[in-house]
């Protein structure tokens, strides 16, 4: 465009050339338009792929939980049977024990008699009888116990493809994720059990204890000192539900404070 000043034969006025760029600028909006659409769906797909690598890193845990739990649970049958054994030997070396004790009684032969005694004396045979027993017996309780770890460690690290759906009893996938969760609550907080009467369901046990898991640690978390965790399940029409609830007690006066539910 230009100016053109006015003079004796013309007034003055502005001509030039003009374009209509409407069409440019609708098609500028349309690009800013579908590159935010882009961008929106690239921060989609980045999240989903970040979430794939967590399935896959949670894959590859319970894998490896699983193996481990198989190789530990090899031993432990073993150590049981032969702690079973050993019990049984024991007893029945006890009991010949027994027997030639009842023999010192008519024996006359002080030689003999004299030995024996100071080392009965020596090892406590008394004491001996009792605690070997009892010592066996809480190696097995020991045994057992790593033997129900193990267990639950495998049926809470289960990884079945997405369509392997099973009837499962809620309350033993809770029992087990209970089991696997415990060091992070014995020393905070007591858990209360109110199960009600509930029928199997068909579920993805993995996932489910997943989620267990994650209300029972959050549930811990939320207590600063000392407290209660509370499992509730029960029916309600054609559905069941689960109930945690974590309750916080004061240190100093023992009173409750504000309850938090999952």
């Amino acid at each position: 465009m230009r100016y053109i000043p006015d003079t004796h034969e013309v007034l003055a006025h502005i001509d030039g050339i003009t374009t209509d760029i409407t069409q440019y600028k609708n098609a500028e909006n349309l690009l800013k338009t579908r590159n935010s659409e882009i961008q929106t769906a690239l921060d989609k797909l980045q999240e989903v792929q970040q979430q794939l690598v967590q399935s896959e890193k949670l894959a590859s845990v319970g894998q490896l939980a699983a193996g481990v739990a198989h190789e530990i649970n090899n031993p432990i049958g073993y150590i049981n049977s032969n702690l079973t054994s050993l019990k049984t030997y024991l007893e029945d070396l006890l009991a010949l024990v027994a027997m030639y004790e009842k023999l010192e009684s008519v024996c006359t032969q002080t030689e003999y008699l004299e030995p024996i005694k100071a080392f009965k004396q020596q090892i406590d045979l008394e004491f001996l009888r009792t605690d070997v027993l009892d010592l066996l017996e809480e190696s097995h309780e020991g045994a057992t116990r790593v033997k129900k770890i193990v267990q639950d460690l495998k049926d809470f690290s289960y990884v079945g493809g997405e369509d392997d759906w099973q009837w499962i009893n809620l309350h033993a996938g809770l029992e087990s994720t209970l089991n696997i969760v415990n060091n992070e609550i014995k020393y905070k907080a007591k858990v209360v059990k109110v199960f009600g009467d509930l029928p199997e369901i068909r579920c993805l046990p993995h996932q489910l204890n997943q989620v267990f898991m994650n209300l029972l640690v959050n549930a811990a978390q939320a207590i600063d000192n000392e407290g209660v965790i509370t499992l509730r399940t029960g029916t309600q029409d054609d559905y069941v539900w689960v109930e945690v609830r974590s309750q916080r007690y004061r240190q100093r006066h023992r009173t409750r404070a504000p309850e938090q539910n999952f």
